[in-house]
């Protein structure tokens, strides 16, 4: 089953169920793959980049939120994430993450900083389900000045 049937298939139950929030949230996902292909007929890794995108416009918005002290907005944005987190592959872990930085820092040959663009491409070709920005941080903790 192809990310956009389950999509489809998930939209249907949620309408038996009369999960509101969850109905709109994936109705939205679906919206944001008819924008690009309007017959739905994209693969499922292209999908995947446009819902990390979608993911992270989430949690900006979720940050933007909690700043603003906008508790309800917070939660059901929380919501959404949790949602949009069910059709994006499983990230790794902390020090999973790390052992990639640390194996892309050693194959990209980079000695400081500066490089730091060479090791999130390097980063990007072992495993690009990596949370970039916990990438990024850790990389620039590993590399010296």
């Amino acid at each position: 089953m192809t990310l956009i049937e389950k999509i489809n298939h998930d939209i249907k139950e949620a309408m038996r169920s009369k999960n509101q929030l969850r109905l709109d949230t994936l109705r939205m996902l679906k919206s944001k793959i008819l924008a690009v292909d309007a017959r739905a007929g994209l693969p499922d890794s292209e999908v995947v980049k446009l819902f990390k995108t979608y993911f992270s416009n989430l949690q900006d918005a979720l940050d933007q939120a909690q700043t603003l002290n906008r508790p309800e907005a917070a939660q059901k944005l929380k919501s959404e994430l949790d949602i949009v987190q069910e059709y994006l592959p499983k990230a790794p872990s902390q020090e999973e993450t790390k052992k990639i930085v640390l194996q892309a820092i050693a194959d990209s040959g980079a000695k400081t900083k500066k490089d730091l663009g060479l090791v999130m491409k390097s980063i990007m070709k072992i495993n690009n389900t990596v949370d970039g920005k916990l990438a990024r941080d850790l990389a620039s903790q590993l590399l010296p000045d």
